[in-house]
């Protein structure tokens, strides 16, 4: 007779665990700044035991997107380069992976939004090019990024493999799932998002609850883990026409049932570390066996912009 309680028990004798830390904070426009900041916050997280640390996107500089100017071209970096052995220097000194977020001037005229995926030696594990681009009002992120053309595949690790996404890739399930195919362990978001000061206060709510709602469904529809890491904080406007962002923070952890493990506050820095069941995946993917169950002949119309009524 199946017993529950019995197949837990032999779950948690095998159990593989990734002590996780998250960073949310927030940036200045001075980037040497942005990294001794996010050098201490590391620390404090390998303090607390982690041996993944994951940042929110575009974390040394403040998030230019709000308007376009070609002058913030600059702000982009050569990958690898300067920038990427500061932050491999950091993963070894540490002994950590380190999942990254940068600017990527990739050629003359070719940039990118690209998370960048340290091991514990500070080798370059692996990396992914942001793929979903947004055009939103002080979220103009096309003047700025070419979607990426690395594809959804997970980054290689010594604590697991990682399936990383960029943001405005958090609202589509087909990149979870395509992650989730090619054998993530665990989906990580790197995030800049919040709120502009005109909406009202129920329509940030049902924004911020759609956003941690979707994520949530992520874990639950691929039964992994998810990891959110957001800036908080206010970012003015350089062109006055708005009264800026307001990142929403709320950066959060989340198991593959969508539960909660942990949950950042929506306007205050925080360091938070939280142990990672990579072995749960496994026994939820038992008792909610969706892989199985896709019917993937039927899908076909999923690889076509709108499916008309004949």
């Amino acid at each position: 007779m199946y017993n529950h309680a019995d197949t837990q028990r032999i779950f948690i004798m095998n159990e593989k665990i990734v002590r996780t830390g998250i960073i949310q904070q927030t940036c200045s426009a001075d980037a040497r700044e942005n990294q001794i900041k996010i050098s201490g916050k590391i620390a404090e997280c390998v303090a607390q035991g982690a041996e993944l640390v994951v940042l929110q996107e575009l974390h040394d500089s403040l998030y230019f997107c709000q308007t376009e100017n070609v002058d913030l071209f600059d702000l982009a970096v050569e990958i690898p380069g300067e920038t990427t052995r500061y932050y491999a220097d950091l993963a070894r000194e540490h002994g950590i992976v380190l999942v990254t977020s940068l600017f990527e001037r990739r050629a003359p005229g070719l940039y990118h939004n690209t998370a960048v995926v340290f091991e514990m030696d500070g080798s370059i594990a692996g990396k992914y090019r942001k793929m979903h681009i947004p055009d939103d009002p002080a979220y103009y992120e096309k003047f700025y990024f070419t979607p990426g053309d690395l594809g959804f595949h997970p980054v290689d690790t010594s604590v697991g493999r990682l399936g990383v996404l960029v943001c405005w890739d958090q609202w589509y399930p087909e990149a979870a799932r395509m992650m989730a195919l090619a054998g993530a362990e665990i989906l990580i978001y790197p995030t800049a998002i919040g709120w502009e000061s005109s909406d009202t206060d129920d329509e940030k709510g049902r924004q911020l609850e759609a956003w941690v709602t979707v994520q949530r469904g992520h874990a639950v529809a691929n039964g992994l883990p998810v990891v959110s890491v957001n800036r908080t904080g206010h970012e003015p406007d350089p062109s006055g026409q708005t009264n800026g962002i307001q990142f929403w923070g709320n950066s959060f952890i989340c198991g593959p049932q969508g539960e909660f493990l942990n949950r950042a506050s929506a306007d205050r820095e925080e360091v938070i570390v939280h142990d990672i069941s990579l072995s749960r995946s496994e026994q939820v993917r038992r008792w909610w066996p969706f892989l199985r169950d896709r019917r993937i002949e039927c899908y076909g119309d999923l690889t076509k912009r709108y499916r008309d009524t004949p």
